[in-house]
């Protein structure tokens, strides 16, 4: 029988297809979010290109996953959304992603073009709703425009530093054809367009400059202190500051989402001597953090009025706005490469007795010993350190690789970084720079894709935990091997702190605004989606179930009952109140 060879190449391909295609071919592999009108299609059609669909309850965690995913992965997290409240609801994610510097893609379906203006379903400006948040903002107009606009936004996306980019797709460009050739003809010639563009960042007319005298403030400082972020273990940074840090001796310092890109068990840890740390350092290498508010701004009384900062990032007005002695533009691993092999031609280290060491060193050994006298204690009902010890240890216990723990929540959080113990990077995922509450559960599944060899484990307030509960019947459906850990003392920072005078007035009978129903069954959320919820009150009974959970790596909730008077009001930051 004779073969139409024409046929193909008659066949016609809609917006929803080639949108895929081209997601597919500019390399994406994973896409998170909710479908509806009107981009079902564009999901079913990009599932078929390559593309795997994880289909949220909600838009808000759907892109809390697709900016977690563009952290660990480093590649553009992607997230749909349907016109109208969808892509106003995945503004959470879009604009949590921009703020921690992590790549994302939102594209969100969008009203028929000549029904703008008219009251169409779900109108509403997307461009200019998206724009406060995003790099760029971009629609296509027509079918052909797609695969251009897909190409153009996911290479924006991590360009210079990561942040968030949008594309909007309406109603009626989705519904348009063309033929298999032209849309082929169309996604090469995206394809060869992008591959011209050189999207590394152009190297700084002072990068020599700044790495030589990056090197002789450090070879000359009497108290030197490496700081890192988030970003160097974005731009995988870890050998390069690892060998800093060996071969110099010079204490170090992660910020919450650094730990692990050189070990928390290292000792030239400063973490637990961190004021001291950062309030007589004299010279300070910060790598891929930004001075804001998680370093204090840089400023005193935190830190010395006469620290001279050495500042690496990206992002070239960073730097000018922060005015650190030293400025270098570049990417954190290409920059501390520089420096190591700078220093190599003039070698220094050091020595454990060096006077600055030998501080930093004995104020963290003491802090260390203070916080395991406090570990060691089982206390119940379970205070906050009692069952994150059990849970720390059990997270050692997996070994390599290492779980991803996810955390979230006021004192949840905030005890939680003191006590759980990062080893690798990108193992930690937190409220991050925004201190975003509900970005846990999303978190989670973006763990359980990026990194499928690693069980994920999520440690969770109850009021935390509440953004984004409902998410639990997505790691069932996907059969994620994800244990969330709610730690449930009844409320916002622990239920009912009012005092007297503030019990007053028509609605004193009403609940505290800080309070929840107490001791909430958590764990049959899960049961009821066909995971297994746990209930602990003891630690017997904790262990029992992260043993039985872990070896599992099933979904499972474990709801831990916490001394509701065990927390502190705002995890500790009652300034800010």
């Amino acid at each position: 029988m004779a073969t139409d060879t024409a046929a193909p190449a008659a066949m016609k391909v809609d917006g929803s297809a080639l949108a895929g295609r081209a997601l597919a071919a500019a390399g994406a592999r994973h896409m998170f979010g909710v479908v509806g009108i009107p981009v079902t299609s564009l999901a079913s059609r990009a599932a078929a290109a390559g593309v795997r669909f994880l289909a949220f309850r909600n838009e808000q965690s759907a892109g809390y996953a697709a900016a977690a995913y563009g952290f660990l992965t480093g590649s553009p997290g992607l997230l749909l959304t349907v016109s109208g409240p969808g892509c106003v609801h995945g503004l959470a994610g879009l604009s949590h992603a921009t703020a921690n510097a992590w790549p994302l893609l939102m594209v969100s379906g969008s009203c028929s073009q000549p029904d703008a203006g008219r009251g169409d379903f779900q109108e509403l400006d997307q461009i200019a709703a998206t724009k406060p948040f995003v790099k760029i903002a971009v629609k296509a107009t027509t079918i052909a425009d797609i695969p251009r606009l897909v190409f153009q936004a996911l290479a924006a996306t991590v360009s210079g530093r990561p942040g968030g980019c949008y594309l909007d797709i309406p109603s009626d460009v989705l519904h348009q054809t063309l033929t298999e050739s032209e849309a082929a003809a169309l996604i090469d010639a995206a394809a060869a367009d992008s591959a011209k563009s050189d999207s590394s960042p152009p190297k700084h007319k002072s990068l020599d400059e700044g790495i030589e005298k990056a090197a002789e403030l450090l070879r000359r400082a009497e108290r030197p202190l490496v700081v890192f972020g988030k970003g160097a273990a974005y731009s995988r940074a870890e050998d390069a500051i690892r060998k800093l840090v060996d071969t110099t001796g010079i204490p170090f310092l992660p910020t919450p989402m650094g730990k692990g890109v050189v070990p928390d068990t290292h000792p030239l840890s400063a973490t637990a001597a961190r004021s001291l740390a950062i309030g007589q350092c004299d010279v300070a290498l910060v790598v891929g953090a930004r001075l804001n508010w998680l370093l204090h701004f840089g400023e005193p009384p935190k830190w010395s009025k006469d620290v001279k900062f050495i500042l690496v990032d990206v992002c070239e007005e960073e730097i000018e706005l922060r005015k650190p002695h030293v400025g270098i533009v570049g990417d954190a691993k290409r920059v501390v490469e520089l420096i190591n092999r700078e220093i190599k031609d003039q070698p220094f280290c050091l020595a454990p007795s060096h006077p600055w060491v030998e501080a930093i060193t004995k104020k963290a050994r003491d802090n260390v010993l203070k916080m395991e006298a406090q570990l060691a204690k089982d206390v119940v009902p379970f205070n906050f350190l009692t069952p994150l010890r059990i849970i720390r240890d059990a997270i050692l216990a997996e070994g390599n690789p290492a779980p991803v723990v996810v955390s979230e929540g006021a004192n949840t959080m905030d005890v939680g970084r003191a006590v759980l113990v990062q080893n690798e990077p990108r193992t930690r995922l937190d409220a991050g720079t925004w201190g975003t509450m509900g970005v846990g559960l999303g978190f989670c599944v973006a763990a359980a894709v990026a990194e499928p060899d690693r069980l994920v484990v999520a440690v969770e307030g109850d009021s935390g935990f509440g953004f984004s509960a409902m998410e639990v019947e997505t790691l069932v459906r996907y059969q994620l091997p994800v244990v969330v850990i709610v730690f449930n003392n009844n409320g916002v920072y622990g239920g009912d702190r009012r005092s007297p005078d503030e019990i007053t007035g028509p609605y004193k009978d009403d609940p505290a605004p800080t309070s929840f129903v107490p001791a909430a069954g958590y764990h049959n959320m899960m049961e009821a989606f066909g995971g297994k919820g746990y209930l602990v009150e003891t630690p017997d009974e904790l262990k029992s179930a992260l043993s039985e959970s872990f070896r599992a790596r099933k979904p499972a909730v474990i709801n831990v009952i916490i001394d509701p008077y065990a927390g502190a009001e705002s995890g500790r930051m009652q300034h800010k109140n």
